[in-house]
């Protein structure tokens, strides 16, 4: 378990250790919003784990206001998309290694409508909207799970992307906190229609453990079937051009 909150971490693992009765669950340090914190992690998994057979990148921020991380990259794109980035290049080859093996990045059908603003990914020229910006990372991460499937084909690693469903979860916390009006006017009839977070795992779990899914690498899911990605997270040349700007953003190369 890669996690922020360490204390909201240990609590998680303690309560799947009492459910499950596995003891072996390891939790460790995480920040997506740092690099350096990244490759801290990547370094410290390799050197002491033997094999990676499914990375679920799950982890992200939903609609806050506009903050730049330490690194200087307007938050939600960073956390949601090149945190993971770097994160899964960086564990690439343990994932060979370990084939056949898994990617799983968690999208969100708020892909549809998104648009990579390669000429203003931190928003500094256009006013800043949260919706706009998470709408652009979630478009990225169905763009990198494309383009990733095309550089990794052949390797034993598999990687699809997927939309969770509307889940009750602290994720939705800005939206609350910045429009309190329409939180409340949506969210009695919402909660009859959002899935809890028991529901909202299992299109990760399926496409982690499903068997016969390697023919449909670089594909999009939700509710535990296949399903048809909007256009603008089907543009090859858009995957190949935020991959080459993303490795670049956070600093990566095949020597890596």
């Amino acid at each position: 378990m890669a996690c922020r909150d360490l204390s909201k971490a240990e609590k998680a693992a303690a309560e799947i250790r009492r459910s499950t009765g596995n003891a072996d669950i390891v939790v460790r340090h995480l920040n997506l919003a740092s690099l350096h914190s990244v490759r801290q992690f990547a370094h410290q998994y390799t050197a002491t784990e033997d094999r990676l057979d499914i990375l679920i990148n799950n982890a992200g921020v939903m609609m806050c206001p506009k903050s730049l991380t330490e690194d200087g990259y307007e938050t939600q794109f960073a956390v949601n998309h090149l945190g993971h980035f770097l994160l899964t290049v960086l564990l690439l080859d343990m994932l060979k290694k370990s084939s056949p093996s898994r990617v799983i990045n968690v999208s969100s059908i708020t892909h549809k409508g998104g648009k990579i603003h390669f000429d203003d990914l931190n928003f500094n020229k256009a006013p800043y909207d949260s919706l706009v910006s998470y709408r652009q990372s979630k478009l990225a991460n169905l763009l990198f799970t494309r383009e990733l499937a095309r550089r990794i084909k052949g390797s034993g690693v598999s990687v699809f992307s997927l939309h969770p469903g509307v889940i009750r979860t602290e994720l939705g916390r800005y939206v609350q906190t910045r429009h309190p009006l329409l939180s409340g006017l949506l969210s009695i009839p919402a909660l009859l229609l959002m899935k809890t977070p028991y529901q909202g795992a299992q299109t990760s779990i399926y496409c982690a453990t499903a068997d016969g899914l390697e023919i449909h690498s670089g594909c999009y899911f939700s509710d535990c079937a296949l399903k048809e990605p909007a256009p603008e997270g089907k543009d090859d040349l858009a995957a190949l051009r935020l991959w080459e700007i993303s490795a670049k953003l956070v600093g990566y190369s095949e020597e890596d």
